[in-house]
This record gives C-alpha cells, sequence and structure tokens, in this order.
C-alpha cells in the first residue's frame, strides 16, 4: 500500500520527514488520502514553517524506517474523523510548530550527547517565545 508523507528537502542530503511529538514521541503522519496530506502541508505553510512536499511512499518501507529510528508511524485514513484532542493533530498541526531550520545540526547534538535515544528533547515555552519574539523582530 502507498501512503503520503510531508518531507523536506525531498532528495537532498538535508531531507528529513516532518514528525509531532505527542505524549513524549516522535510520531510520522502517514496519509492514506493526497489530498490530506496536501491540507496538512498548506496549514504548515499557513503557520510560516518550512513547506514541506508531499511524497508518496510504500507503507511498509516507511513504518520500518520509522520503527528503526525510534518513532512512531500513525496512519491518518481517508475521511478520518478525531475523537480527542490528540486526534486533531493528526489532521491539523499544533498552533505552536518547533524552528527546524537546522535540525541536522540538533540531531547531531543530541547524538552526541545521548547515544542511541534518537529525538531531540522538545524546545521550553520560554524559548519558543523567545524565538517567535525574534522572527516577529525580523519583520519591521
Amino acid at each position: 500500500m502507498r501512503v503520503h508523507v510531508l518531507l523536506y528537502d525531498s532528495g537532498q542530503d538535508s531531507e528529513g520527514i516532518h514528525s509531532l511529538e505527542l505524549q513524549g514521541k516522535t510520531v510520522v503522519l502517514l496519509f492514506e488520502n493526497s489530498d490530506d496530506a496536501e491540507r496538512y502541508a498548506g496549514l504548515l505553510e499557513a503557520q510560516d514553517f518550512p513547506t514541506p512536499t508531499v511524497e508518496v511512499l510504500d507503507r511498509l518501507e516507511i513504518e520500518d524506517f520509522c520503527a528503526q529510528a525510534g518513532y512512531e508511524a500513525r496512519f491518518v485514513e481517508a475521511g478520518f474523523m478525531p475523537k480527542t484532542n490528540e486526534d486533531r493533530l493528526l489532521l491539523a498541526p499544533p498552533e505552536a510548530s518547533r524552528d527546524v531550520t537546522h535540525w541536522q545540526d540538533e540531531e547531531l547534538d543530541a547524538s552526541d550527547q545521548d547515544q542511541g535515544e534518537g529525538h531531540v528533547e522538545q524546545e521550553s515555552d520560554a524559548a519558543q517565545v523567545e524565538a517567535m519574539r525574534q522572527r516577529l523582530e525580523g519583520l519591521f
């Protein structure tokens, strides 16, 4: 089965996959419907997040990748209806997104500090507010 995932810098050395932090787990969304994936990418762009491209991949391959990386793959079926607040994040990104401009540097730093854990801790609220303040100042 083919699924749609959101990739940044597709085909480049800096390629990355869009993920969410949910309850301490890194979650990668696998969309059954291409329209759902495109809509999610558009919502990220509307939040001034880097615009991902929607790529079609084999579901088993991406699930294997996620398992090896310590990520959780979540399948979002066509017509999915959220039942919880967490489920809503499978259809629309959270309002506060993490800055991923230097995601590779952060991953390298994290792997140097903690071999094998495979994820970077989420920024504190204060750091997120400071990053937002700096972006807003940059607009002026």
